[in-house]
Formats: C-alpha cells, structure tokens, sequence
C-alpha cells in the first residue's frame, strides 16, 4: 500500500513519513459490497478498519447509533482492549477498507508508536460518548 494514501486518513495523518512506511508495509487493502457486515457485536476482534471511500452504519442491539464514512475507524476498542464488538457495523455503499489485524497493530506498537497511542486516543474519547 502506498503510504502517501494513508496520510489522508485522520487516525494516520499527523504521523511522520517512516511510520507511515510502517503502517503500509503492514496493512491491506479490502474493497466490500454494500450490505455487507463488516463487524458483528459480541464478535472478538481481530483487525482495525479504516474507512478509505464509502459509507457505513452502525448498530447497537439492533438500534442505529451512528454513520461512518471516510477517515472513521471501526474495530480499534476490541483490538486495543482485546475485547468484543460493542457494535455491529454494515456497509452501506461499496466500501475501500485499510485494515490491520491486531498483530499489525502489536508489531506497530515498536515501530510506529504514535499511531497507536493516537487509536487509543480515539477509543478514549469514544468511551466518553459511549
């Protein structure tokens, strides 16, 4: 994956050239239909996703809490805190999904260690509005 692409991703952009090199070395890129799941609640959580084109909506015991599209995570919480889903997640466009499993982000943890305090950043302040 090109790093210059992941540099217009929010969670991704205020970091430096080489972490950027890290972080494309790792991840992969998934393009998904509209309608499909991309994550269930209650599931454990293997990877991260980052929106790069598309639209998604979020569910919470079957009620709509949220819409995602470019530059939003999904899947960060059960990485970083080795939990379950809090949320279900369904396309609702075709999707362009960067995604990182939860090895990545391990590996990413010596060799890009803002990006992943900035993802802990994003399940903080999506805690306080949990």
């Amino acid at each position: 994956m090109d790093p210059a692409r992941l540099s217009h991703i929010p969670v991704f952009s205020d970091l430096d050239d080489d972490q950027l090199a890290s972080i494309a070395a790792l991840a992969a890129e998934v393009s998904v239909p509209e309608g499909k799941e991309l994550v269930r609640q209650g599931d454990y959580s293997y990877d991260v996703l980052a929106i790069e084109e598309g639209t998604a909506s979020v569910e919470r015991h079957g009620e709509h809490v949220a819409d995602l599209g470019p530059g939003d995570v999904v899947g960060e919480m059960g990485v970083l805190e080795r939990s379950q889903r809090n949320a279900t997640v369904r396309a609702t466009s075709p999707m362009l999904l960067v995604t990182l499993t939860g090895w990545d982000i391990r590996r990413l943890r010596k060799t890009a260690p803002r990006a992943v305090d900035h993802l802990r950043d994003v399940v903080a302040r999506r805690r306080e509005h949990a």
